[in-house]
């Protein structure tokens, strides 16, 4: 019986997600694909394609499950309930950003491979319940939570914001002052604010906030 070659017993679902994931950071979303991913791992388009999820969609969804795989385990009940919500939507949003471009690829499509269910769903619901809210609300806090920070890393060009700031700003310096006038003379106020994680932090701390406060 011939014996696997080695590269190919390496090319499991795991390792594909890995070589996308890779991809994506270093060579941005534009350059994903199954044959990128073959020749990185050394094996056929055709297996990349079978163990790789099928089509696009397939392959992404594998990315975003093993993408997910990188959160930390905070059970329910480990910590007080804000600062366990915030543990996990930071941590969610920071590997998110990791990765540009990735949440738009995937569009508007719901998140629910089973380890961000496994790592963020189930542990922040049941944290919620055990705070005294009802069920609705419980799914309720987790869904805007969620929203928040998808929509946030989203929106995020790249992981490594100091080019990002500079062209940012360039780019505010050459609008017209007097057309722009609060613009051109906060230009490092604005630069600074647009491309800041301390945003995303502190529009978080007030939505758990908000929910502390309801129950």
């Amino acid at each position: 019986m011939p014996r696997k070659s080695k590269s190919l017993e390496e090319a499991t679902p795991e390792a594909i997600a890995r070589a996308g994931l890779d991809i994506i950071a270093t060579r941005g979303t534009g350059e994903l694909s199954f044959r990128a991913i073959a020749a990185d791992l050394g094996v056929s388009h055709t297996t990349v394609v079978r163990r790789g999820g099928g089509d696009f969609s397939g392959l992404l969804e594998l990315l975003a499950d093993q993408l997910a795989a990188d959160l930390p385990e905070i059970p329910p009940g480990s910590d007080d309930w804000d600062k366990a919500t915030e543990r996990r939507f930071v941590a969610w949003y920071d590997l998110l950003t990791s990765y540009p471009g990735l949440v738009m690829l995937r569009g508007p499509r719901v998140w629910l491979g089973p380890r961000l269910l496994a790592r963020l769903t189930e542990p922040q619901v049941a944290d919620n319940l055990s705070q005294g809210m009802t069920p609705r609300d419980a799914f309720r806090a987790y869904r805007e939570c969620y929203l928040y920070t998808l929509g946030c890393a989203g929106l995020v060009a790249q992981h490594d914001r100091k080019p990002v700031r500079l062209r940012v700003r360039s780019d505010l310096a050459a609008l017209d002052p007097d057309r722009y006038p609060e613009l051109a003379t906060h230009l490092d106020l604005v630069s600074e604010l647009l491309t800041s994680d301390e945003v995303f932090r502190d529009g978080l701390r007030r939505l758990i906030d908000s929910w502390g406060r309801e129950t």
